[in-house]
């Protein structure tokens, strides 16, 4: 890390460094939901199919959110690692983590490709496709698996670019794929006729010029940690310290696909294709909305990472107390939106009447949960920047895993209204993980900085 970040991190204002790590984030953050959903709102404006089309490719995102989950995996779980090394002045050892890193993130994009394409057909059914909508989301998901190691290594690099402060060349990985594939969607829908295809290639070639942009950082010298191929060796100590500091934000994104599974299929089964567009639409406007808030949590991550190794807990309860404040603010602002002017992000995405009228009724309850939501937010990434892997795991794998999916499925069967048992499942868990992590965090964050000790967690490099 050069001496300006050093000292930026070790010495300035906290909110201002803060807001100047989190800005390029959140812009990150939203850029990068645009990927998908820029394709959904192109898609559900096509002429006669559109509403089906976007519920086909809406069905689709279970199985990108798995191929996104798996960089999350590797980036997420490295560059807090390498945080904490350039913290302690142990350059080397944070270059150790990125080249392991930057191996493991190939090997996962080879795997999955090979693994995924042959089983969509068979993966996409249980996903809540229709013999209506299976067409379109088959052919949005072949062409876009094609592009999984641009994923990976898209996704995966640039939380190291974000690790050594470099938030606004981080954010521009983004842009620069995001304005690409922006551009590239209606010349390649309406203009070339593709149609869902053309939102498939317009994602693929966006992911990969995000790649190249975010490979160049590190190998023209842009970058404070090289790329040596030393490093590129499997290590088993940094293995399982990166997958262990990991798995909290892989949980985050791989049961999306499993709780995606249990609403399509719960809604396919008691109200219809409607129901589950409303759906396609809800999660996307959750996706966007909370974009903001991850943007601060992960741009207050180095923050955290690099003092805690360096011990200045002062300037980690700091730079926690800054990243919940505004983490809380953006949840308030998404639960004003949504709860009292829902068809306002509705109207985004499809022209249906009858969809519109369904989703912004659904979206009032099902939102209810996000205003105390940002908590859990802002404390799960903290817990990762101190490199917790063990609470932060719980953390991830309560909502979704122990409460979200069984109310999903169980709530339909003791309530008049079987829809509306799935739709209120949202809220009752995100209010619930909310309260316990609150809980969790002020036991776990006195503990360990009021005694000083290293996170248990992680063992050196």
């Amino acid at each position: 890390m050069n001496q300006n970040m050093d000292y930026r991190f070790s010495h300035e204002r906290m909110p201002k460094l803060i807001v100047s790590l989190a800005a390029p984030a959140i812009a990150a953050q939203i850029i990068n939901a645009l990927y998908n959903i820029v394709d959904r709102m192109y898609i559900g404006q096509m002429p006669g199919d559109g509403t089906l089309a976007l519920t086909g490719v809406g069905i689709t995102f279970p199985i990108i959110m798995m191929v996104s989950a798996f960089s999350a995996l590797i980036g997420f779980g490295g560059a807090p690692l390498s945080s904490i090394k350039l913290g302690e002045g142990n350059r080397e050892g944070a270059e150790r983590i990125l080249g392991f890193c930057f191996s493991m993130l190939i090997g996962c994009a080879l795997v999955l490709t090979v693994l995924l394409l042959p089983a969509q057909n068979y993966l996409l059914p249980l996903f809540g496709a229709s013999p209506d909508t299976m067409p379109y989301a088959s052919s949005y998901l072949q062409i876009y698996l094609t592009g999984t190691i641009s994923v990976q290594l898209a996704l995966g690099m640039n939380q190291f670019v974000s690790a050594q402060g470099f938030a606004k060349t981080a954010m521009f990985t983004v842009c620069i794929g995001a304005a690409l594939n922006i551009l590239l969607d209606p010349i390649l829908i309406f203009g070339f006729g593709l149609g869902v295809r053309g939102a498939a290639w317009a994602t693929v070639i966006s992911q990969t010029v995000s790649a190249v942009w975010v490979l160049s950082f590190f190998f023209l010298g842009r970058s404070n940690l090289r790329l040596r191929v030393k490093n590129m060796k499997f290590e088993w100590k940094i293995a399982c310290n990166v997958l262990g500091l990991g798995m909290s934000p892989f949980i985050m994104q791989s049961t999306t696909s499993l709780v995606q599974v249990a609403f399509n299929s719960s809604l396919a089964y008691y109200g219809g294709d409607l129901y589950v567009g409303a759906m396609v639409i809800l999660n996307s406007v959750m996706q966007f909305a909370l974009m903001p808030a991850m943007g601060v949590a992960q741009g207050a991550q180095p923050i955290i990472g690099y003092n805690y190794g360096s011990g200045d807990h002062d300037r980690v309860r700091s730079a926690i107390r800054y990243s919940t404040f505004f983490c809380v603010l953006f949840s308030g602002v998404v639960w004003t939106l949504t709860v009292f002017f829902p068809t306002i992000p509705v109207r985004m995405f499809t022209s249906n009447p009858e969809l519109i009228g369904l989703t912004a009724q659904t979206m009032r309850v099902f939102f209810l949960g996000i205003l105390i939501f940002g908590f859990q937010i802002a404390f799960q990434q903290a817990f990762v920047a101190l490199g917790q892997a063990k609470v932060s795991i719980f953390i991830a794998a309560l909502r979704k895993l122990i409460l979200l999916i069984p109310l999903i499925l169980f709530l339909p069967k003791l309530l008049p209204s079987p829809v509306w048992g799935v739709i209120i499942a949202e809220p009752v868990a995100d209010t619930i993980a909310a309260v316990t992590c609150i809980i969790l965090f002020r036991l776990r964050i006195r503990a360990l900085l009021h005694t000083g000790n290293r996170p248990a967690d992680v063992s050196e490099s």
